[in-house]
This record gives C-alpha cells, structure tokens and sequence, in this order.
C-alpha cells in the first residue's frame, strides 16, 4: 500500500461531555488531540483543529431545532478524528454526552476514527469505556481503532506521561489511518 497525499487537513475534533466548560475532561482530550496532531504533522498532514464543549449546549440539547446542537452535529460528522471525553459519572459517560449522541443518528459516522477517553476518581470503572462509550461511538458508525483511554484523576499531574503510555501502542494504527 503507497501512502497518500491528501491536500486537506485532518479534522480533528474534541467533543467533551464535562458540565463544566474548561473541566480536567478537557484538559486530558486536548493532549490526546495534541499526540495525533503531532503524528499526522509528522506524516506531512496539516490539521484542523475544533472543540465542542458539551457545557455550552446544554440548555440547547433538547430543544427541536436548535441551531447550535446541529452546528456541532455537523462538526462531528464533518470530522476525520474525534477525541470524545466524558467523566465517569455512575459507571458510565455523563447524560449530557447522550443527548447529544442522540441527536447523532445511527451509522451516521461511518468513516470517523474516535478515540473514546473516560476520565474517572477511581481505576475501578476503567471498564465503562469498554462497555459503554465504545459502543455508543460504534452505535453512530464511528470507528474505534485503537483501545481507549481511562486517566484516573490523581494521574493528571502526569497528563503527558499518560498520554505518552497510550499513545505507544497505538501510534502504528493511527499513522496509518491519517496519512
């Protein structure tokens, strides 16, 4: 296989599900998009970077129609990567992230690459992302290559360390995928 040359940038965009604009949630999304920011520069690919905060919809994810929820719908499936963050909130992803999945239809992210990242206090719930927001992600036809990424919060002091950890593993698919 010949790598490509592709003339547009890589859409690389967050979507975080924290409730509060500018959260630890976002930190830990921002340096995963940082790292395949990185990789895809490396590549030769220039980026486009975008970030919803969930936060700022919230008052607007129930109302039909809202022009800002499709806005950032658009943004979603108008990306090449997703980095989709979320506390770990009762052993799964916050309801703010569901309600705006739900307004996602089903498959309507086939050829979306999205690396799903929980954050939570406890290792004990490292498993949510495996059993709920992969698939939820899968569910909307994104596709999940690599494994997740579960930061417990005392582990935020090593942000790039933590990242550095999972990247490695998972840097082989991921240049692939972007070149």
């Amino acid at each position: 296989m010949t790598a490509q040359h592709h003339s547009a940038p890589l859409r690389i965009t967050t979507i975080v599900g924290n409730p509060r604009v500018g959260s630890r949630t976002r930190l830990a999304a921002d340096a995963v998009a940082d790292s395949i920011d990185a990789l895809a520069q490396a590549a030769g690919r220039s980026t486009l970077r975008q970030a919803v905060e969930l936060a700022e919809l919230a008052g607007e994810l129930f109302a039909f129609p809202s022009d800002a929820v499709d806005r950032a719908v658009a943004v979603a499936k108008g990306s090449d990567v997703l980095v989709v963050a979320t506390p770990t909130y009762k052993a799964t992803y916050t309801g703010l992230l569901k309600s705006f999945f739900d307004r996602i239809a089903a498959g309507s992210l086939t050829g979306v690459v999205a690396i799903p990242l929980m954050m939570g206090g406890s290792p004990l719930h490292f498993l949510a992302m495996d059993t709920h927001l992969t698939p939820l992600l899968q569910e909307v036809g994104a596709c999940c290559p690599t494994r997740g990424l579960f930061i417990v919060e005392t582990d935020l002091d090593d942000l790039a360390d933590v990242v550095s950890r999972w990247l490695a593993p998972n840097a082989s698919v991921l240049k692939r995928l972007l070149q």
